[in-house]
This record gives structure tokens, C-alpha cells and sequence, in this order.
């Protein structure tokens, strides 16, 4: 794992269109961290995994660089990945900076740790915490219920410190529906439909992508607990924007 504070590991930093979740279609700072070792197979920047892709900087250098690539009417910065929780101490220092600037700060995270999450959190305005199904393959079983307690925790956490809490699934065709109805009774049991602002089911994109009458019957499972649900696919992707 990286641990210097002083240093972070960026894959890339650019301006474009929010492609996911309840705030998609709005401009966008992204401030990609590279590292990740987690293995979800539908990944789709497979090139921001390795903990040493991309590039080594100071944080004031990236601070830096946030600054010269904030373009007008931009008011967040989405802290993505990789998976932002591996250099959080560094993320920390960023989001103070976005903050100083007027900013809305904004996390997109596997939650994987929930220690490091909820350091982190206090210096967020925006999160999604993305709760992985089985079929993600994103670690081996025998860690699976680990990931998915520390999931729950980060929610609970983001909901405890009042923040802009919204859940995202993906989902394929190969997704349990049984798991899937199991996971949001989970959910449900320790937030309240009132805590969030959002619940996306996300269908995998050319990979075991599902049917329609598949992502209807996940709708219909979610829908009893939280009657705003979306079903969104990745905008950005359909638009042609990175």
C-alpha cells in the first residue's frame, strides 16, 4: 500500500461531465488517484489499478494542479480511483484545499476500510458508497463478507456525519437476485430511506450486461424500501466523454 502523506500517486486530473450516480450530467473536477487492489472484473480503468501507475507528486504540486484545471462554473471535485481510500492521508490534505476554494468535496469509494473512511469523511460533502455483489469478483469469497461489513460501516458513517450519502450497485446478468434482495434488506436495516439521497442500480457495460426485464425485477426488489431508486446506466460512455 502507499502510505507517504506527502506524496500522492496520480493516474490523472481533467474537467469533464458527471457519467454516474444522482449528480450525473453536471460538470465535473476528477481527480483521479492511481492504486487499487481490488478486482472487480467489470473495472473500466484497469490502467489506474497498479499502486505505482501514473505519476508521483507533492501534494502542493496537485494542489497546484487542481487550481490550473478548474474551469468556470465547476463547484465539486470528485476524489475517484483507484480507489481514494489507499492514499487517504494525501486525499485529506486535497479536500481541505478544494474546500478553502468554495468546493464541494466528493468521494467516490469502495469503502473498503472503514477506518480510513471515517478519517476522511469529516472533509466530504458528497459520497457514494459503492456496495459490491459477489459476482463483482472483486475479492476472493473468503473476504467477501469482510468488504461488504466495512460497506455498511462507511454508510452508516456518511449518514452519522450528515453528509450527501447515495448507494450505487452494479449489476450484470449474472447477479443473484436472492444476494441482491438480501443486500438491501441489509441496507435498510441500518439506514433509514430518509438518510439517503439516492439509490442507483448500475448496469455493467459490455460485460454480462443485464436484460431489461432483469433490471426491473432489481428495481421492484429496492423500490418497497426507497420508492426513488434509478436505474442508471454510464453517461458518459453514451456521450463519448472521458
Amino acid at each position: 500500500m502507499l502510505t507517504n502523506p506527502n506524496t500522492i500517486q496520480l493516474s490523472e486530473i481533467f474537467t469533464s461531465i458527471e457519467g454516474e450516480g444522482i449528480l450525473f450530467g453536471t460538470k465535473t473536477l476528477f481527480v483521479r488517484m492511481a492504486g487499487c487492489h481490488l478486482k472487480c472484473r467489470w473495472c473500466d480503468t484497469s490502467y489506474a489499478l497498479p499502486m505505482y501507475s501514473g505519476n508521483s507528486y507533492s501534494v502542493e504540486y496537485v494542489k497546484k494542479l487542481i487550481a490550473d484545471h478548474l474551469k468556470p462554473f465547476t463547484y465539486k471535485v470528485n476524489f475517484t480511483g483507484g480507489e481514494p481510500l489507499v492514499q487517504y492521508e494525501a486525499v485529506i490534505d486535497l479536500a481541505k484545499f478544494v474546500r478553502e476554494r468554495g468546493l464541494r468535496t466528493y468521494l467516490e469509494s469502495a469503502c473498503y476500510d472503514s477506518d480510513r473512511f471515517a478519517k476522511l469523511i469529516p472533509y466530504i460533502d458528497i459520497c457514494k458508497v459503492e456496495l459490491k455483489m459477489r459476482d463483482s469478483k472483486v475479492v476472493d469469497m473468503n473476504h467477501y463478507d469482510n468488504l461488504l461489513q466495512n460497506e455498511i460501516r462507511c454508510l452508516r458513517t456518511s449518514v452519522k456525519n450528515h453528509k450527501i450519502t447515495y448507494i450505487k450497485i452494479v449489476v450484470t446478468n449474472s447477479t443473484d437476485i436472492k444476494e441482491f434482495a438480501g443486500l438491501v434488506e441489509n441496507i435498510f436495516q441500518h439506514v433509514r430511506s430518509a438518510d439517503i439521497s439516492g439509490f442507483i442500480i448500475q448496469p455493467s457495460d459490455r460485460i454480462d450486461e443485464p436484460t431489461t426485464e432483469r433490471l426491473l425485477q432489481f428495481y421492484d426488489i429496492v423500490c418497497p424500501y426507497y420508492r426513488e431508486v434509478r436505474i442508471i446506466p454510464q453517461l458518459h460512455k453514451q456521450i463519448g466523454a472521458r
